[in-house]
């Protein structure tokens, strides 16, 4: 049976309403189909792990390579795609708009919206305008179906005011957010006290590393987690050993811990 894009927002939509799940970042369409076939109900891109498939930094492609990228994955799986859209790749609310508008026609069930500039001096938009970001999105995104994503970047940047990330959250689901995210909390206090501000909104909550489990990320009342970069850091991880070992040692331990070829021509046929 065909998936259309509308039932995929539809789905998408539904599994924000109650318990917890895993939202997974592949990088390209081959990862997309793995994590789909590996069952997982919906997928999220990365902006670092598609920037380095291309050999950029992450935040250093244009939203043209991005919305390729996003209809590729929307095209490849039956699952929902939420799209790291980062910061709109613009500043205005209008243009931010015009993108917001872009990507919703690549066929995404979601998009996320960050607050931060890039600069390390002024890390984060002021707040009026970091809203008025939000507002425009909200009304890009129309009667789409298509879910958005407020994102607080402030620990990311090394702003750890944990008043300011639930005053942004709390603004940015006020200007349309249906999901808010700030990347970069750690402990299960400043977590509760995320989940608690923002609710009844549900919260992303991003590991990248060893922590908090699904359990103990639910009783924590989050609704979703994503793990960003991270399973590209992981096969990159892979591939950097064993190229590392052929070109300084010259053998080949490292290639007896690859998947094997026949099951990855399996999975795809």
């Amino acid at each position: 049976m065909h998936v259309t894009t509308a039932d995929k927002r539809a789905t998408f939509k539904q599994m924000h309403e109650s318990g917890c799940f895993i939202l997974p970042n592949p990088v390209d369409v081959g990862s997309a189909k793995a994590l789909q076939h590996l069952g997982f109900k919906a997928i999220a891109s990365s902006s670092a792990g598609f920037a380095w498939t291309i050999g950029k930094a992450d935040n250093h492609v244009t939203v043209e390579d991005v919305c390729q990228h996003l209809a590729a994955l929307s095209s490849a799986v039956d699952i929902p795609v939420n799209a790291d859209f980062e910061g709109g790749f613009a500043v205005e609310p209008d243009r931010v708009a015009d993108n917001v508008e872009r990507c919703v026609r690549t066929g995404v069930a979601g998009l996320s919206i960050e607050d931060s500039t890039g600069d390390k001096d002024n890390p984060i938009y002021e707040r009026a305008l970091a809203v008025e970001r939000i507002k425009a999105s909200r009304k890009a995104i129309g009667d789409s179906g298509t879910l958005l994503v407020g994102r607080c970047e402030a620990y990311l940047w090394g702003v750890t005011d944990l008043k300011l990330v639930i005053d942004r959250l709390t603004a940015y689901a006020d200007a349309g957010a249906d999901c808010l995210y700030a990347p970069g909390l750690k402990s299960r206090e400043d977590i509760s006290a995320v989940v608690k501000a923002v609710a009844p909104k549900p919260f992303n909550l991003l590991i990248g590393a060893p922590g908090l489990s699904l359990q103990e990320a639910a009783d924590l009342g989050v609704r979703r987690i994503s793990v960003g970069g991270s399973l590209a850091r992981a096969a990159w991880g892979g591939f950097m050993r064993a190229a590392k070992e052929m070109a300084e040692k010259g053998t080949f331990t490292e290639l007896g811990n690859s998947y094997p070829g026949g099951e990855l021509n399996k999975m795809f046929s």
